[in-house]
Order: structure tokens, then sequence, then C-alpha cells
């Protein structure tokens, strides 16, 4: 029995993917993150809607938590005042973001932006 062939030399069956999938394995792309879809155990219509739109709020999530992290981290390696004093009023504006719709906890942005600020201010 042979495998049926696409014209790239790919499996017929793998050849249907659309734009936005990076593999035959089923992971698809969403703002810059990877993630798979899982075959649900939801029974309503409206259940399955929830489903869909949860991938899609913790994808999004994880974008902008991440980002936030990494601004932190480059605020935390900065050597320079001035550039971290530039820098510290958009980094406290991403953590209070990330509160205010639950991402992270506000006690944990809290504590977060008071050590940044210290830090900024032992720099010479």
């Amino acid at each position: 029995m042979s495998k049926a062939r696409s014209s790239r030399g790919q499996d017929a069956r793998f050849s249907s993917l659309k734009q936005g999938f990076d593999s035959p394995t089923g992971y698809k792309k969403f703002i810059g993150l990877y993630y798979r879809i899982i075959e649900n155990m939801a029974n309503h219509k409206s259940a399955k809607k929830r489903s869909r739109q949860n991938i899609v709020r913790r994808l999004h999530n994880r974008y902008y938590a991440k980002t936030t992290r990494n601004a932190v981290r480059a605020l935390r390696h900065t050597t320079e005042k001035q550039a971290a004093l530039a820098l510290l009023p958009k980094v406290s504006s991403m953590l209070d973001k990330l509160a205010k719709i639950n991402v992270i906890h506000k006690n944990k942005a809290a504590n977060l932006k008071s050590s940044l600020a210290t830090h900024v201010n032992r720099l010479a």
C-alpha cells in the first residue's frame, strides 16, 4: 500500500494544512506562541465555544505575561540610570495592566514595581 503524495512530495493527508500550522503535528501559531488544539469533551455548542475562547484568552495572556517578564529582565540588566528611569514607567504600566486583568496578582505587581524602583534608585 503506497501513500498518496502531493506535488511537493509530502503525504496527501498533510497537504490540506492551512496557513498558520507550522507542522503536521497540529500546532498552530497565534501572536508568536504555538499551541495545539486538543479535542475537548464538550457536548454543548456553548461549551465548545467557551473552550475555543479559553484557548485564545490563554494565549493572549501568555503573550503579554512573557512580554512583561522580558521587559522586567531588561530593566534589571540596565546599568545606566537615565535609560532605567525612562524604562521604569513603561514596565510599571505593563505590570499594572496584567494585574488589572488578573494575569498576575495585584500584590505581585506591587512587589515587582517596588523592587524595580529600588533597583533604579540604587543606580549611580
